[in-house]
């Protein structure tokens, strides 16, 4: 079957079984290596994709549920050139140790910012939980999304915080 949909801000079209998992269709037609797959059943979080703004897993669906959709993966959030905030984020603050659950993380709280630019700690952590970090970094993720979503805040909101923290 033909499968039509629009992958990081372009429309994209491919041949592809009915049954097979998006993540494979992703990695393997795209070459989106991003999407990474840790557990393919649906526990580890590393999969993560979203579909029209929402955090998915991408082990869980198949590819002829992306029909019509619009899908982001973590090489559409930003590019090397102009990173997204999170991306920053991330780097500044160390989140990303080994690296394969970073693009799970990510998708996480960017799902998470979209709904509540503002959440705290517990809406962060609660957000990021089902993305399983093997290194134990949640307490410099946690950080990270805090700062993006600081950074992503309009400009008055941005002082006061800082401000409110000690912050210059």
């Amino acid at each position: 079957m033909t499968i039509r949909f629009l992958l990081n801000g372009r429309e994209v079209a491919c041949e592809s079984a009915p049954d097979r998992r998006a993540v494979d269709l992703l990695r393997e037609e795209f070459g989106l290596t991003g999407v990474k797959e840790g557990c393919g059943g649906g526990e580890c979080g590393a999969c993560a994709v979203l579909v029209d703004g929402s955090a998915r897993l991408s082990c869980l669906m198949l590819a002829a549920q992306l029909a019509g959709r619009s899908v982001v993966t973590v090489e559409g959030l930003g590019t090397a050139e102009a990173p997204h905030p999170l991306q920053t984020a991330f780097a500044e603050h160390g989140a990303v140790q080994c690296g394969y659950c970073a693009p799970g993380m990510l998708m996480a709280a960017a799902d998470l910012l979209a709904r509540d630019p503002s959440p705290d700690r517990e809406a962060i952590a609660g957000a990021v939980s089902g993305t399983l970090c093997r290194c134990g970094g949640y307490g410099k993720i946690v950080e990270a999304v805090e700062r993006a979503a600081e950074a992503m805040r309009p400009g008055p909101v941005r002082k006061a915080l800082r401000k409110k923290r000690g912050g210059a």
